[in-house]
């Protein structure tokens, strides 16, 4: 069976090449090249692609101009289209529902507290949902920031 990554904004902002949020792209880019052999499925979730597209809109740099934050943003409208579509190698994760959203906020306080902000308890509350869901494959988070990538889950046989 094949493992099943979540897609973090620190990867997603690094695969794009977003300035500023591009230091890791070599690396990135490795990891995405052996995922993609192995078949991990790959998914996107919603406050990932929220949090990129700010990201784009407020990206600084000595060389980007309103010409190529365009550009940037045209390509990531392409890559989320795509995902959408399944043209591309990773999946948008289902809307939250109203009530998923009302269970991370009882457990935002503490999450605060750890320094993880709304997007981030998203993310590990979609990982927890995704272990129960497929018990039998791997589920983790693919992230670079290091409170994210303790999460993963084992295949139970």
């Amino acid at each position: 069976m094949q493992d099943v990554a979540i897609v973090d904004t620190s990867i997603f902002c690094n695969i794009l090449d977003i300035p500023r949020r591009n230091e890791n792209r070599d690396q990135v880019m490795e990891e995405l090249k052996a995922y993609l052999e192995s078949n991990t499925k790959l998914l996107l979730p919603m406050a990932v692609i929220y949090e990129t597209g700010n990201h784009i809109a407020n990206a600084k740099g000595a060389n980007l101009d309103g010409n190529k934050r365009r550009k940037l943003a045209e390509t990531f409208v392409q890559q989320v289209q795509m995902a959408i579509t399944g043209d591309a190698p990773w999946r948008v994760l289902e809307v939250p529902t109203t009530q998923e959203i009302k269970d991370w906020l009882t457990k935002f306080p503490d999450s605060a507290m750890k320094g993880a902000g709304m997007a981030d308890l998203s993310i590990i509350q979609e990982w927890y949902k995704l272990r129960e869901k497929i018990p039998n494959q791997r589920v983790f988070i693919w992230s670079l920031d290091q409170h994210l990538q303790g999460y993963s889950s084992h295949r139970k046989s």
